[in-house]
C-alpha cells in the first residue's frame, strides 16, 4: 500500500519531533532563538512574441520567507511560504489560468500564494533524513530539478535519505508522494499524485571525475503517460591542461521505458557528451544531448529543470514524438565588476527522421550588485525549420535579492 505524505502529515510530525525534547525547553528555545530568517525577492519582466499568439507581457513580483530553527540533538525543522503577484495578471496567459490572457503566448508564472517547503530533518552520523515538502536537485537537475528559473519553484512531498558513510559516496533515496509543480495548486496539472522512487550514488574518488548510477522509478496516477523507469551513469570531470586552463568533460547513458501506471509501451535512450575548456575569464564548452523515441513515445523527463536544457525559448520542454538531437555551443565570461556573459547556440533536429526542426540563440548577461542583490538581462530566439514549432522570442530583465 503506498505511503501517504501529505502536507499535514510532515507539520504533524515536524510538531511531535520538536515535542520530543520539549523536556528540554531551554535547548529547544535555543533551537528557536539561534535559528535563521531566509528572504527572496525577484522583480522579473518577461515579454514573449510567438507565431501565431497574441505578445504576452508579464510583470511578476516573487517573495519568499522561510525560517529554519538550528540543529538540535540532531534534529532541525524549516518552513517558507511564497507569494506571487502580477501587476499585468492578464497581460500573459498563466498557462490557462487566467480567461483575460486567452489567446495570448504562456508565461508559467502563475499568481500565488503557498507553503514552498516545510520539512523536518534529523541527521545520525553521516545520515541525514528529511520527510515533509522540501526542494531536491540530483545531479545537474538533467532528471530531477527544483526548475528555479520559475517564480514557482517545483517541489516535493518526500521522504528523502542522504547517506555519507562510505568514503567519498554519497547515496541518496527518495520516496515521492506528490509533485507540486510550478502552475500552482489552481492549475489541473499543478500537482501529480505520486509513488515514485528515486535512487543516485555517486563517487568522487577517482582522480578524473565523478561517477553516478541512478535509477528514477516514477509512477503519477493523475498523470499516467509521464510515468516511467529511467536507469542510468554519467562520469564528469576537468583535467588540468596548463596553469591557467582546465579541460572539462561530461559523459552520461540512460535507458527508459513505461512504468506503473503509464498507457505507454515503449523503450528509448538518452545520451550526452560535452567538451570544453575553461579559463579564469571564460569558457567554451561543445555539447551534443540525444533524447531517442520509440512507438511515437519521445525520451520524458518529467521532473526536470527543463528551462536548463534544449534552449530558453522552452520548446521542447516536452519531448518530440520524433525524439531531439540538440547540438550546441556555450561560451561564458567574467568581466570585471562581477559581470559575467553567456551566450549559447543550439542546433535541433529530430531523431528518428533525423529532420531539421530549427536553431536558437540564447543569451545572458549578469550583474552582482554587493553580496545580496544580482540583475540579469535574458534572451532567447528560436527560429524554426519544421512547422511543428512556432518562431519564439523571449525577452527577460529581473532583479533578484537573498537575505
Amino acid at each position: 500500500m503506498p505511503v501517504n505524505l501529505p502536507l499535514i502529515s510532515c507539520l504533524a510530525l515536524a510538531t511531535a519531533s520538536l515535542a520530543a525534547v520539549a523536556g528540554e525547553p531551554a535547548s529547544l528555545a535555543d533551537a528557536f532563538n539561534q535559528g535563521k530568517i531566509s528572504l527572496n525577492v525577484r522583480a522579473r519582466y518577461e515579454g514573449v512574441r510567438q507565431s501565431a499568439l497574441q505578445d504576452a507581457v508579464a510583470l511578476t513580483l516573487r517573495t519568499r520567507l522561510g525560517f529554519s530553527t538550528a540543529p538540535l540533538h540532531g534534529w532541525q525543522a524549516m518552513l517558507e511560504v511564497e507569494n506571487i503577484v502580477a501587476a499585468n495578471g492578464d497581460g500573459y496567459s498563466q498557462a490557462g489560468l487566467n480567461a483575460g490572457g486567452t489567446g495570448r503566448a504562456v508565461v508559467a508564472d502563475p499568481e500565488t500564494t503557498e507553503i514552498n517547503q516545510a520539512l523536518i530533518a534529523h541527521t545520525i552520523d553521516r545520515t541525514t533524513f528529511t520527510v515533509g515538502r522540501q526542494r531536491l536537485v540530483l545531479d545537474n537537475a538533467r532528471f530531477i530539478g527544483d526548475v528555479g528559473w520559475r517564480q514557482n519553484m517545483q517541489t516535493f512531498d518526500a521522504v528523502v535519505v542522504e547517506d555519507k558513510t562510505l568514503e567519498k559516496t554519497m547515496l541518496t533515496y527518495a520516496y515521492l508522494d506528490r509533485i507540486n509543480r510550478v502552475f500552482s495548486s489552481r492549475h489541473a496539472q499543478g500537482r501529480w499524485d505520486s509513488h515514485s522512487h528515486l535512487f543516485n550514488a555517486s563517487y568522487t574518488g577517482f582522480a578524473a571525475g565523478t561517477l553516478t548510477g541512478y535509477a528514477y522509478l516514477l509512477d503519477f496516477p493523475n498523470a499516467a503517460a509521464n510515468s516511467c523507469a529511467t536507469y542510468g551513469f554519467s562520469f564528469t570531470g576537468t583535467r588540468q591542461a596548463s596553469d591557467n586552463l582546465k579541460v572539462t568533460y561530461r559523459a552520461e547513458f540512460a535507458q527508459q521505458k513505461d512504468y506503473g501506471s503509464s498507457p505507454l509501451h515503449y523503450r528509448t535512450h538518452y545520451a550526452d557528451i560535452e567538451a570544453g575548456l575553461a579559463a579564469k575569464y571564460g569558457s567554451v564548452t561543445l555539447g551534443h544531448e540525444l533524447l531517442g523515441s520509440d512507438n511515437g513515445v519521445g525520451f520524458k523527463t518529467p521532473l526536470a529543470t527543463l528551462h536548463a536544457f534544449n534552449g530558453w525559448a522552452d520548446l521542447s520542454l516536452g519531448t518530440p514524438t520524433t525524439g531531439l538531437r540538440d547540438t550546441w555551443v556555450k561560451v561564458t565570461g567574467n568581466l570585471p565588476g562581477k559581470i559575467s556573459l553567456l551566450a549559447v547556440v543550439h542546433d535541433y533536429k529530430g531523431d528518428t527522421p533525423a529532420r531539421d526542426l530549427g536553431s536558437e540563440l540564447d543569451l545572458q548577461i549578469a550583474h552582482k550588485f554587493g553580496k545580496s542583490t544580482t540583475g540579469l538581462i535574458k534572451y532567447a530566439d528560436f527560429r524554426r525549420d519544421s512547422s511543428t514549432f512556432p518562431n519564439v522570442r523571449k525577452l527577460w530583465t529581473q532583479v533578484e535579492f537573498t537575505y
